[in-house]
């Protein structure tokens, strides 16, 4: 008795449906086609220079910064004539505490990222693999968080239903 190739093939799809891509389940899924190097790859350096004084440089510590690296951030803020010193920042600086004040007057939760995280990836978990053969190109991300999205129209009549004050805002779209 021979099984016909349709029903191996099934099968073998149905099996390969159940797998397992790993922890982390990817809803944005890019992909390089060309044969080139890739630019971003190589990062260009500042030029070696004699320290003014060899006890002045920093003990070497592995994973941190060399002194010739660059810092695109840091550079282009000093050239629009920022503080380049502000991106080391842990806590918000001083000016901004009445904006820190007035966006946690009704509380903050403990641990808010850590619970992102985790109903992050039990979002990705459950919608990972919506697509199993790839037919095409695919972004699952939308189909994942769609639920999650307001329309701004039915939030704006929401909230004047129940008494709060909305700024005017542009015509529905249909």
């Amino acid at each position: 008795m021979s099984v016909p190739r349709v029903t191996v093939l099934i099968l073998s799809l149905g099996l390969a449906a159940c797998g397992s891509r790993g922890e982390d389940v990817t809803l944005s899924y890019f992909k390089n086609n060309g044969e080139g190097p890739n630019e971003f790859t190589v990062l260009p350096t500042k030029p070696l220079q004699t320290p003014e004084s060899y006890s002045a440089l920093p003990a070497p510590a592995p994973g941190s910064a060399n002194l010739v690296d660059t810092n695109p951030k840091a550079e282009g803020v000093a050239a629009l004539g920022g503080n380049p010193a502000a991106l080391n920042r842990t806590a918000p600086a001083a000016a901004d505490s009445g904006l820190v004040r007035h966006a946690g007057r009704y509380g903050t939760q403990p641990g808010i990222r850590q619970t992102l995280a985790r109903e992050d990836a039990e979002t990705r978990r459950k919608h990972g693999r919506v697509n199993i053969l790839r037919l095409g190109p695919v972004d699952d991300y939308t189909n994942a968080y769609k639920r999650q999205w307001l329309d701004p129209s039915n939030e704006e009549m929401r909230m004047r239903r129940a008494g709060v004050e909305t700024p005017s805002a542009p015509p529905p779209e249909d």
